[in-house]
């Protein structure tokens, strides 16, 4: 048995510097080692090379074989490599535990790249980059927008002479990190400005492969730094480089990549990534390793304006990294958190990196897009309030438009989704239970039949489909949509629920105005007109502040049978009714007055008995009615139809509903600026 290590040892073991000391002395032999072969082979002396190879490999295996057990009685010479791992390996009983957690972690760290040398032989690459000299004459020619930017944030750059500086001071600063200190340990170079200036010219003259490199494995310091057990290539002590360096990797790469190896953007919108040249392979993994550093990093910055910078800059990466399947799926899932928790500015720069995935050829990562997405979307509006009702509005829109990228695989993840909502609301029907119902009249059903309206209304836009002739593979899915917003009204039919019902039919006018698809939206309204334009009971006055019915889906206890919640539910109804009235579909139909007659006979009648003030409002709408008929006309004309749609806007009716929308907007405007303090008075 060996001698018993000291607690001196232990202690430094235990403390985690152990496996760190020894990888930086590996990594150290293995620097020497390219070292060495590369000035054999630059000093002709190509005899002597497989000698040195042989020699420092014949090194390391008796290291790892002294380190892999005790040392032997007879020897008097011991290395603190040797040491360290008889200490480790030696007094363990279970050493191929140890031997496989060893094997795990270089399989991970071969995955995260995180070595310089694991993507050396980039430079072998850079003699065919340097043939393609770029002057920063011709630069705002073919990138304007890069050498915008060089103009605004680098003039030091764009005047920047080379003989001015010393060129070799990125070389002796990773020369630097090859020598050794007294204790063995490897010194860490500290990155200046002036040694990524010169990385910086070289990349922006040259497009230099070998610059690109050394940039992008300090920007990998910069992404780890302060982090235990990361063996670092550069350290940075200064706040101004560290942003320097973070801006240059972001910016730059994209325009270095696109030099050497371009994707094309085809005629649909999507991408093809670059072809597969021996050039590209070999940079493959230094693209990846500098796309996980940048996926790290976004959970690192604070700064807004930095933050988006490194989304935006990270989708153009996007082409390059489509065949990893692990960090397509890393990086959609940091965007959709970007995209549902972030500034407004930071949550479209995410939607545009994930409709840039999005736009790949491969099916399978369009899936995963459409899936994440619609998920994100049903778990961020859970709860809504006037604070995150915009949120989620820019939200829905937004994914709405990566649905109508590609029809034929968004109408898979429709029809399942739109029969989930069926499912749930056949459910509640069944049982008829108070924890039935809630699976229904919830915000998260709500924002969703709205949502799927708004798909289906951009896919299947009327106007669009006449331009084109065609219809849209997602218009089968309209019908079952409005059979299960229509089901879900009338699942509880009390004044309580009004507020809901209201959610429900400002989604199906959406539908309905877009698609040119008639609904029988009047059903279901007037209901809600004649209980309050005629209650069992006089209103009861209240002190209560007017309901917002557009973040309500069930009106409080306290406001039932009250007036101001009589008045803001007939204001509502009516505007409602005008809307659905004035739709192409309704009011550009030869079977107008037929359909508005027993509408306004509904409305006299309610008037008569009403009880309360409201009653004006309704008596407008009234007013409004069927004068717009299509009277002498001919059944036959299909062409009138559509004439008369195309000028609904014209119409008495439709000036009508122009002028409440206005209204209805601005004093939208006049309560959120209220509501963040911006006016304290509210005028009419």
């Amino acid at each position: 048995m060996g001698k018993k290590a000291a607690k001196s040892m232990k202690k430094f073991a235990s403390s985690g510097q152990l496996k760190k000391t020894i990888d930086a002395r590996r990594k150290h032999q293995q620097i020497k080692k390219k070292n060495l072969s590369k000035k054999s082979a630059k000093d002709g002396k190509a005899k002597q090379r497989p000698a040195v190879s042989k020699e420092l490999e014949d090194e390391e295996e008796e290291e790892e074989a002294t380190s892999s057990k005790a040392p032997a009685k007879g020897k008097k010479r011991m290395t603190v490599d040797d040491f360290f791992g008889w200490w480790i390996y030696g007094r363990h009983s279970n050493k191929d535990m140890v031997d496989d957690a060893e094997s795990g972690d270089e399989d991970e760290e071969e995955e995260d790249f995180a070595d310089d040398e694991s993507f050396g032989e980039v430079d072998d690459l850079d003699e065919e980059g340097e043939a393609h000299l770029v002057e920063l004459s011709k630069l705002a020619e073919k990138d304007p927008e890069f050498y915008k930017y060089l103009q605004e944030n680098d003039q030091e750059l764009l005047n920047f002479d080379p003989n001015a500086e010393d060129a070799d001071d990125s070389d002796d600063g990773e020369a630097q990190a090859e020598e050794d200190d007294p204790m063995g340990e490897t010194q860490t170079p500290i990155l200046t400005k002036t040694i990524l200036r010169n990385w910086q010219n070289s990349l922006l003259k040259h497009r230099s492969l070998r610059a690109l490199r050394k940039l992008l494995i300090a920007f990998r310091s910069a992404a780890h730094m302060n982090e235990d057990g990361q063996v670092l290539a550069w350290s940075i002590d200064n706040s101004s480089v560290y942003s320097k360096l973070i801006t240059t990797a972001l910016k730059y790469t994209p325009v270095i990549l696109e030099h050497h190896a371009p994707y094309k953007s085809l005629a649909n919108g999507k991408f093809k990534p670059p072809t597969q040249t021996p050039k590209l392979k070999a940079l493959q993994k230094m693209i990846l390793s500098y796309f996980q550093n940048v996926i790290h990093i976004l959970s690192q910055l604070t700064d807004n304006e930095m933050l988006q910078l490194a989304v935006t800059e990270s989708a153009k990466i996007i082409p390059y990294i489509v065949s990893s399947r692990k960090v397509v799926k890393v990086y959609l899932k940091k965007c959709l958190e970007l995209w549902s928790s972030a500034e407004d500015s930071i949550r479209i720069a995410a939607f545009l990196a994930i409709r840039k995935l999005a736009s790949a050829t491969d099916e399978s990562i369009l899936d995963s897009v459409l899936k994440g997405t619609y998920l994100t979307l049903v778990r961020s509006s859970k709860s809504t309030s006037a604070h995150t009702l915009p949120s989620i509005n820019l939200m829905k829109n937004s994914a709405s438009e990566v649905f109508s990228l590609d029809p034929a695989v968004a109408y898979q993840h429709a029809f399942g989704y739109i029969r989930q909502l069926a499912i749930h609301l056949r459910n509640s029907m069944k049982v008829k239970t108070k924890e039935a119902y809630k699976q229904v009249y919830n915000w998260q059903y709500i924002h969703c039949i709205d949502f799927w309206s708004i798909v289906l209304a951009r896919a299947c836009d009327a106007a669009t489909e006449s331009e084109t002739g065609k219809e849209s593979e997602l218009k089968p899915l309209i019908y079952p949509l409005v059979q299960v917003s229509l089901g879900a009204i009338k699942l509880i039919p009390n004044s309580r629920s009004y507020p809901f019902h209201l959610h429900v039919i400002r989604s199906l006018l959406h539908l309905t105005r877009h698609t040119h698809t008639y609904v029988p939206i009047s059903p279901y309204l007037l209901p809600v007109l004649t209980s309050t334009l005629a209650p069992s009971s006089r209103p009861k006055a209240s002190t209560l502040r007017p309901l917002d019915l557009e973040v309500q889906i069930r009106a409080p206890q306290q406001y039932l049978k009250t007036r101001i919640y009589s008045e803001g539910l007939i204001e509502e109804a009516v505007y409602l009714l005008a809307e659905w009235l004035a739709s192409p579909p309704v009011h550009g139909s030869i079977a107008f007055p037929e359909t508005v007659v027993p509408v306004v006979i509904m409305l006299r009648k309610s008037i008569k008995t009403a009880k309360t003030g409201g009653a004006s409002a309704a008596s407008s709408a009234k007013g409004s009615g069927p004068s717009q008929g299509a009277v002498g006309t001919d059944r036959g004309e299909r062409a009138w139809e559509r004439g008369l749609s195309a000028n609904v806007e014209d119409s008495p009716l439709g000036k009508y509903v122009k002028v409440q929308r206005k209204t209805r907007e601005r004093r939208r405007k006049l309560v959120d600026k209220a509501r963040q303090g911006e006016d304290e008075i509210l005028e009419d």
